[in-house]
């Protein structure tokens, strides 16, 4: 017996049914209340916004005046206007707009909207007045000099704060799209702020700082609260599919997906793995089956932004951004088209329909794929996908995303990858080495990494495999993928080191890993310390003072620090190349590498800067994380052992008796004691000193066992030595010449055991190159063996140009050059 139809104009939820005679059997559920991640964007834009005001208004308060008084000028014809008083304008204009958005919303029975929004409007008033008070508190008046207008005052009336309640109260009330009332009252708003500033009533910067605070709270209400789903649904989703020749008979809407744990939007295989889609059985008059798959705009917005993320996340890597719905619903067509242009086995596609807040995908039925079972996967399997997918990448098309829930199968079994709505055609190099280390990755999560490598060579050759070797990142791998059971975080280690083994012995030597992540750490480490070095170099430079200290020097003698500022690069540089291997040493790059390091020290304490480029600068010239620490060590080691025998044996020659005075021994020994105390403690703990044992021991053994290799080489250690040693006198004497440049003479080796005393004091102290304590050091230091003020204060100053200052642009132009050669 057939089942009744339900009219095309009835709407009821999957467990209600009724009957009728005509129209089709629709069983839909009215769309929810969604909320839009555009909002949140709009609110972080409007946040930003009203923080790039006030910015201009500090630093660029001439521009904002110009603006306000170039609106003045304009304003003759509606000077008559000034007569009113400001209050009665921005009264009526508040009464019309709140008026006629009630109106409208009351009139649709928009309840939940119109109490809100008339929340949102106190929220937007309480919004500026907080900011207002704020800012009225803060000691230095520029800013709210800037705000302040003709109709406001200090305090909580120092911002106009119709614009904050109205922008909120219609953000609430809109879309403006939906709702004329709410176009004509954002228009209205928009009037009476023009008017306000040319009548000089309110400022430019307090009306637009005003609005943005406004507008910032109204989109972050909505996105609270959520707004009403406009897509096409029920008797209108089938009148759409009337129009690209779908005859419907029945429509039955999918219960939603359950959302993945790692948080994805919720997709299912029915069609193809579209985030965030409603999915409907179809059936047409002729009694034919298709899957009906509809994206709204509003839940769109976040795969959006996750593409945006992606976008900017990876660097040298092509990502998709598909703006509105129709844009991906169209390259999701064409994707599947194309897979059935090459022979691959996807689901076959009908056509597709849209409106301006939905977009449609149709699907044949008999074409969709099952979800695989991941529990019982064998080698077998992996090869069969690792061929499907060779054959779609030898083609352009690649897939950007494979995770678990892409692993399908059809009706007879046959392996088939899904979701190709965020792949591409066309693609580079780097996109398919980056599916193959997705699909290489997950199937060593699933099936072992050696099984899985076995089924890449057979599926795909070791070509292949050398050429994604440089591939294998855990930021190239997809969310799903390691949140899954077997997953852990050496597995990306072992399948790194397997294949790079196969290759040294079978082809040739790895590639460098190529970047990825636009946002590394060491890009991050990077862009911090360039803030660290300008905040730096603009809040603590003096200019009068060094130019003063370096147009009293004499040229010759501070071309001579110059020179041995030149020499310290020098001696660093012999220090360091000696301790590396020559197949590895690149003596242009070591000597590039100390330059740099003068960069580093001025956003790190003395010692640290120089430490981490050498460091990172190991590590790309091939050594291990291991090996390169054991070899900065030594650096460290050396350098330290020669300063403090030099410390010592000038100290026991000149007879000066500055040494053991100016060593903290009781704080030294409290630092010691509180140190071995701790460590004490913790070893008692029998977990901790189990995790100790058996993680930290290890490498620890094995550290000091390559620090011990690397300082056993007599050779090798004497000529590092050296270096040291002649880092230290150059050093030294440098600032004997900086005395010279003055006209006082002294004493070199003296001068040089002063010195190095009272710099290594200095030092100590915690900020970016020992700044603000060297030059204090170094100044009371020679003070107080004679040296007149202002000469000491002149030749510390001349010494710190050279060998700190002026490293900082010479060191950024170094990591330049470093950088641009891949060794650091």
């Amino acid at each position: 017996m057939d089942t009744p139809a339900v009219p095309a104009n009835s709407y009821l939820a999957p467990q209600e049914h009724q009957t009728t005679s005509t129209g089709p059997i629709i069983d839909d559920i009215a769309p929810k209340r969604t909320r839009d991640f555009a909002d949140l964007t709009r609110a972080g834009l409007s946040l930003l916004m009203a923080a790039v005001v006030m910015v201009f208004a500090v630093y660029l308060g001439g521009l904002t005046r110009g603006v306000e008084s170039d609106a003045h000028t304009a304003a003759q014809a509606i000077n008559w206007l000034a007569d009113f008083p400001s209050t009665v304008l921005t009264q009526l204009a508040t009464i019309v707009i709140v008026v006629i958005a009630l109106v409208q919303l009351l009139s649709n029975r928009a309840w939940l909207e119109t109490a809100v929004s008339v929340l949102a409007m106190f929220i937007g008033y309480g919004t500026v007045w907080s900011v207002s008070s704020l800012i009225s508190t803060l000691p230095d008046f520029t800013l709210s000099a800037a705000l302040v207008s003709a109709a406001t005052n200090y305090g909580s009336g120092l911002l106009p704060d119709i614009y904050g309640g109205m922008a909120a109260f219609l953000t609430v009330a809109g879309p403006r799209r939906t709702r004329s009332s709410v176009k004509w009252g954002w228009n209205m708003l928009y009037g009476t702020a023009a008017v306000m500033v040319v009548l000089s009533w309110h400022s430019v910067t307090g009306m637009l700082v005003s609005m943005a605070a406004g507008r910032t709270m109204g989109m972050l209400i909505r996105f609270i609260v959520g707004t009403q789903n406009k897509g096409v649904w029920g008797s209108e989703l089938v009148s759409l599919l009337g129009t690209i020749g779908l005859e419907t008979s029945r429509l039955i809407r999918h219960q939603d997906p359950v959302v993945a744990n790692h948080g994805a939007l919720a997709a299912s295989l029915d069609d193809d793995l579209v985030e965030g889609s409603r999915i409907y059985d179809l059936e047409t008059a002729d009694n034919r089956r298709f899957i009906v798959s509809v994206i709204d705009a509003q839940t769109h917005t976040a795969g959006y932004l996750k593409q945006l993320w992606d976008w900017m996340r990876f660097t040298g890597v092509a990502m998709r951004r598909d703006r509105s719905v129709r844009d991906a619903v169209q390259h999701h067509l064409a994707m599947l088209l194309g897979l059935h242009n090459i022979k691959l086995p996807a689901p076959a596609p009908y056509g597709i329909a849209d409106t301006e807040e939905s977009a449609v995908l149709v699907l044949d039925a008999h074409t969709v794929a099952m979800p695989a079972n991941l529990n019982t996967l064998t080698r077998a399997d992996a090869v069969a996908y690792m061929r499907y997918l060779s054959v779609a990448n030898r083609r352009g098309y690649t897939h950007r995303r494979i995770t678990p829930e892409t692993l399908a199968r059809l009706e007879d079994g046959t392996p088939v990858i899904a979701g190709w709505i965020n792949g591409d055609n066309a693609s580079a190099p780097a996109n398919t080495a980056l599916d193959k280390v997705q699909l290489l990755t997950l199937f060593a999560a699933l099936i072992g990494p050696q099984n899985a490598i076995e089924a890449a060579r057979e599926a795909w050759g070791d070509i292949a495999l050398n050429d994604i070797a440089p591939f294998i990142q855990k930021v190239a791998i997809p969310s799903p993928t390691r949140a899954l059971d077997h997953w852990d975080k050496q597995l990306l280690n072992t399948l790194r080191a397997r294949v790079t083994a196969l290759v040294d012995e079978e082809i040739a030597e790895p590639g460098e890993p190529v970047t990825l992540a636009r946002f590394s750490w060491r890009s991050m480490l990077t862009m911090l310390l360039v803030i660290v070095a300008v905040v730096v170099v603009f809040t603590q430079l003096k200019p009068e003072e060094i130019i003063a200290a370096v147009q009293g020097a004499n040229p010759l003698m501070a071309l001579v620090v110059l020179m041995l500022g030149v020499g310290g690069w020098i001696g660093s540089s012999i220090s360091l190349g000696s301790l590396m291997d020559k197949a590895k040493r690149d003596d242009m790059g070591v000597f590039m590498s100390q330059v740099a390091g003068g960069f580093a020290t001025v956003s790190m304490p003395a010692g640290v800067g120089p430490s981490f480029i050498n460091l990172q600068f190991l590590r790309k010239s091939g050594y291990r994380n291991t090996e390169s620490t054991a070899i900065m060590s030594a650096v460290l080691v050396v350098y330290y052992a020669v300063y403090f025998a030099m410390l010592v044996l000038i100290g026991l020659f000149t007879g000066r008796n500055m040494l053991s005075g100016a060593i903290p021994t009781n704080t030294l020994v409290i630092v010691l004691g509180v140190v071995v105390a701790a460590l004490s403690v913790a070893m008692m703990i029998p977990p901790l000193r189990h995790w100790v044992t058996r993680r930290l021991m290890p490498l620890a053994k094995t550290y000091i066992n390559q620090l011990f290799d690397v300082l056993s080489q007599p050779r090798r250690l004497t000529v590092s030595c050296l270096g040291a040693l002649l880092q230290d006198i150059v050093t030294g004497l440098a600032f004997w010449a900086a005395l010279l440049a003055f006209g006082y003479s002294s004493n070199p080796i003296e001068t040089t055991f002063v010195f190095m005393l009272a710099y290594a004091l200095g030092s100590a102290v915690p900020t970016p190159g020992g700044l603000g304590g060297v030059e204090a050091a170094l100044t009371f230091a020679f003070v107080a063996v004679g040296v007149p003020q202002g000469v000491a204060l002149s030749a510390t100053l001349l010494h710190r140009v050279v060998f700190y200052w002026l490293r900082v642009p010479l060191g950024a132009a170094a990591m330049k050059w470093l950088d641009r050669h891949n060794l650091v």
